[in-house]
Protein backbone atom coordinates (compact mmCIF):
# COMPACT_ATOMS: atom_id res chain seq x y z
CA UNK A 1 0.00 0.00 0.00
CA UNK A 2 1.26 3.35 -1.40
CA UNK A 3 1.40 6.58 0.98
CA UNK A 4 -1.89 7.71 -1.09
CA UNK A 5 -3.26 4.24 0.05
CA UNK A 6 -3.39 5.40 3.65
CA UNK A 7 -4.86 8.50 3.07
CA UNK A 8 -7.59 6.77 0.86
CA UNK A 9 -8.43 4.51 3.90
CA UNK A 10 -8.26 8.03 6.51
CA UNK A 11 -11.07 9.73 4.19
CA UNK A 12 -12.92 6.14 3.82
CA UNK A 13 -12.42 4.88 7.97
CA UNK A 14 -11.06 1.99 7.05
CA UNK A 15 -9.01 0.06 9.48
CA UNK A 16 -7.31 -3.47 10.10
CA UNK A 17 -4.87 -3.54 6.74
CA UNK A 18 -1.25 -3.93 6.37
CA UNK A 19 0.31 -0.70 5.35
CA UNK A 20 4.09 0.25 4.05
CA UNK A 21 5.18 3.40 2.90
CA UNK A 22 7.77 6.44 3.69
CA UNK A 23 6.68 9.21 6.11
CA UNK A 24 8.71 12.22 8.10
CA UNK A 25 9.24 12.00 11.43
CA UNK A 26 6.99 15.36 12.54
CA UNK A 27 7.05 15.12 16.23
CA UNK A 28 8.68 12.92 18.77
CA UNK A 29 6.22 12.04 22.03
CA UNK A 30 6.97 10.65 25.42
CA UNK A 31 6.85 6.92 25.20
CA UNK A 32 3.44 4.68 26.21
CA UNK A 33 4.96 2.75 29.82
CA UNK A 34 0.37 2.04 30.66
CA UNK A 35 0.58 -1.83 29.57
CA UNK A 36 2.99 -2.72 26.97
CA UNK A 37 5.60 0.08 26.28
CA UNK A 38 5.77 1.81 22.82
CA UNK A 39 7.92 4.43 21.59
CA UNK A 40 5.44 7.71 19.99
CA UNK A 41 6.06 9.80 17.29
CA UNK A 42 3.78 11.50 14.72
CA UNK A 43 4.95 10.78 11.06
CA UNK A 44 4.13 12.87 8.27
CA UNK A 45 2.58 11.00 5.40
CA UNK A 46 1.12 13.60 3.18
CA UNK A 47 1.03 17.38 3.19
CA UNK A 48 -2.06 17.13 5.25
CA UNK A 49 -2.08 13.92 7.00
CA UNK A 50 -0.01 12.34 9.79
CA UNK A 51 -0.27 9.30 11.45
CA UNK A 52 0.84 8.06 15.57
CA UNK A 53 3.33 5.34 15.31
CA UNK A 54 2.97 3.33 18.35
CA UNK A 55 5.90 0.69 18.32
CA UNK A 56 6.11 -1.60 20.96
CA UNK A 57 9.35 -1.46 22.48
CA UNK A 58 8.56 -4.34 25.13
CA UNK A 59 12.19 -6.51 25.32
CA UNK A 60 10.73 -10.07 23.94
CA UNK A 61 8.74 -7.85 20.84
CA UNK A 62 10.44 -4.94 19.11
CA UNK A 63 13.47 -2.92 19.88
CA UNK A 64 13.31 1.49 20.26
CA UNK A 65 14.43 3.26 17.07
CA UNK A 66 17.99 4.86 17.74
CA UNK A 67 18.59 8.39 17.38
CA UNK A 68 15.41 9.32 15.56
CA UNK A 69 14.86 13.26 15.20
CA UNK A 70 12.47 15.37 13.53
CA UNK A 71 12.67 16.11 10.11
CA UNK A 72 14.05 12.22 9.12
CA UNK A 73 12.58 10.05 7.08
CA UNK A 74 11.54 6.98 7.67
CA UNK A 75 10.27 3.75 5.98
CA UNK A 76 7.68 1.34 7.30
CA UNK A 77 5.55 -1.22 7.64
CA UNK A 78 2.82 -1.87 10.16
CA UNK A 79 -1.09 -2.01 10.70
CA UNK A 80 -3.10 1.10 9.67
CA UNK A 81 -5.90 1.92 12.24
CA UNK A 82 -8.75 4.86 11.78
CA UNK A 83 -9.09 7.57 14.10
CA UNK A 84 -10.19 10.86 13.51
CA UNK A 85 -6.49 12.20 14.70
CA UNK A 86 -5.09 10.67 11.33
CA UNK A 87 -4.86 6.76 12.16
CA UNK A 88 -2.66 5.15 13.86
CA UNK A 89 0.11 2.51 12.95
CA UNK A 90 0.94 -0.24 15.33
CA UNK A 91 2.21 -3.91 14.82
CA UNK A 92 5.85 -2.10 13.27
CA UNK A 93 7.37 -5.82 15.22
CA UNK A 94 7.63 -8.97 14.57
CA UNK A 95 4.54 -11.66 16.08
CA UNK A 96 6.10 -13.81 18.61
CA UNK A 97 2.98 -15.98 18.17
CA UNK A 98 3.54 -15.70 14.27
CA UNK A 99 -0.04 -14.86 14.12
CA UNK A 100 0.26 -11.61 13.00
CA UNK A 101 1.83 -10.71 9.06
CA UNK A 102 5.37 -8.98 10.44
CA UNK A 103 6.01 -5.37 10.38
CA UNK A 104 9.09 -2.70 10.77
CA UNK A 105 10.53 0.50 10.67
CA UNK A 106 13.60 1.59 8.55
CA UNK A 107 15.78 4.68 9.77
CA UNK A 108 19.32 5.45 8.60
CA UNK A 109 19.28 1.82 7.01
CA UNK A 110 18.84 0.03 10.30
CA UNK A 111 15.13 -2.11 10.17
CA UNK A 112 13.66 -2.22 13.57
CA UNK A 113 11.12 -4.90 14.60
Amino acid sequence: MRTEDITDAYHNGISDVMVEADGTVDRLLSDDTVGSRHQRFILRVGPRHTVLIAHNIDPDIGSRVDNIQVGDTVHFRGEYEWSELGGILHWTHRDPDKEHPDGWIEHNGVRYW
